[in-house]
């Protein structure tokens, strides 16, 4: 290093469900890694040697890196600019109408700008509306500062990031050649497979394949709906279809599509395209109709107003703790209107003060809906008629 950096690497966003685990991983490779974040209590539980959110084989990265001195957890800016490396995990919302907002990542930037300085190189690492590289990179040259830009998308997947960290290829997209083999480099830590294509090509490649998923799960639930509207058992058929069959061994089971990024991402690429994304705005339609879809069919099956409706989990997907965009609160609005009651429960969120722990649910609930397919309730004596649209437990119920 040509400066004597104070730390080879700075995550901004650095506790939170993306930033955390690259840093850990970082810094589990011998790099002296800072995680700055503003939410001052996930950088305390950070400090103290806790996750402050659910990530197999983390607890022991975190333990060990803290005890090695290679990772650093901080709510002071000034960290920044003694960094060579920034990384940067910066939220990308949609708005209520679900336009996106390319400003968050320069916005974020603009924020900590007096920290910045010549020789750092920043790496983009959100998922970010198309042109938002080229937006950073004119507000580097308006601030004067002679700093590289890439952008190196996030690809894991919650829950099993410290595998694919080093399992996945990394993506690397720059307009030079000096910042690609910077952050090819950097990466170069993590995994030997690199994948190199512009900026804008690796924008819309994470889009894509978001995107795709999202597209992907819709039609497997309407498929479900189909089957289910005339009394067939999806999972039944899709066995059926997938058995030894390779060119149809990628079609899903039904569930809710949720979470930070699958919606949010469709619609940052509709937005993109004017709009124009039939496919991506239908598969919005049935994804986020699925919670409705379930509501009246169990209307015309039972008399709701009587009863009291138990949700078993709320997260967005099984195994996480991560309660955001979950279709298991759309679930419960709908069910609160219609049904008598509603108890809701799950045994990893920790951010909802309605849970109710989960034998009250069981002995209160006249009717039990599997939210989110969670291994604990693979087994779980319910007495109850269970509807599992995931078929979770193998019981093959048609709504």
């Amino acid at each position: 290093m040509a400066r004597g950096w104070d730390t080879d690497v700075t995550v901004l966003g650095g506790c939170g469900h993306v930033g955390l685990p690259v840093g850990l991983a970082l810094a589990d490779s011998g790099l002296r890694t800072v995680l700055y974040d503003t939410n001052l209590a996930a950088v305390d539980r950070v400090r103290s040697g806790k996750m402050p959110h659910r990530e197999a084989g983390a607890d022991e990265v975190l333990a060990r890196t803290l005890d090695l001195g290679t990772l650093v957890a901080s709510g002071d800016p000034s960290v920044i600019a003694g960094s060579e490396h920034l990384v940067v995990v910066v939220g990308t919302p949609v708005d209520e109408h679900l336009n996106p907002d390319p400003q968050a990542v320069v916005t974020a930037l603009e924020a900590i700008s007096d920290q910045l300085v010549d020789g750092q190189l920043i790496i983009l690492r959100s998922t970010v509306f198309p042109g938002v590289t080229r937006m950073v990179e004119r507000l580097i040259t308006r601030l004067g500062r002679a700093i590289d830009v890439a952008f190196c998308p996030e690809r894991i997947a919650e829950g099993r990031a410290m595998e694919e960290l080093y399992s996945l290829p990394q993506i690397v997209a720059a307009r030079t050649e000096r910042a690609f083999e910077r952050a090819a480099t950097l990466f170069g830590h993590l995994t030997g497979s690199i994948v190199r294509v512009e900026p804008e090509e690796a924008e819309l490649a994470k889009l894509f394949t978001n995107a795709y998923r999202y597209i992907k799960f819709a039609a497997a639930n309407q498929l479900y709906m189909m089957a289910n509207d005339f009394g067939l058992d999806y999972e039944r058929i899709r066995s059926a279809v997938t058995q030894d069959y390779p060119r149809a061994a990628d079609l899903p089971g039904p569930g809710f599509a949720a979470g930070p990024c699958l919606l949010k991402d469709t619609m940052q690429l509709a937005a993109f395209n004017n709009n124009n994304f039939a496919l991506g705005q239908a598969s919005m339609q049935i994804n986020e109709g699925l919670p409705l879809y379930l509501v009246s069919r169990l209307a015309a099956r039972y008399d709701l107003d009587t009863l009291c409706v138990g949700i078993l989990g709320m997260a967005f997907k099984g195994g996480s703790d991560d309660n955001r965009s979950s279709l298991s609160y759309k679930l419960k609005r709908v069910l609160k209107v219609r049904a008598r009651s509603v108890l809701t429960t799950d045994p990893f969120v920790t951010v909802d003060a309605d849970l109710s722990p989960l034998d009250q649910v069981l002995a209160r609930a006249d009717l039990v809906v599997i939210g989110a397919p969670h291994h604990e309730y693979v087994d779980l004596a319910i007495a109850q008629p269970v509807v599992d649209i995931w078929n979770l437990r193998g019981d093959g119920v048609v709504v």
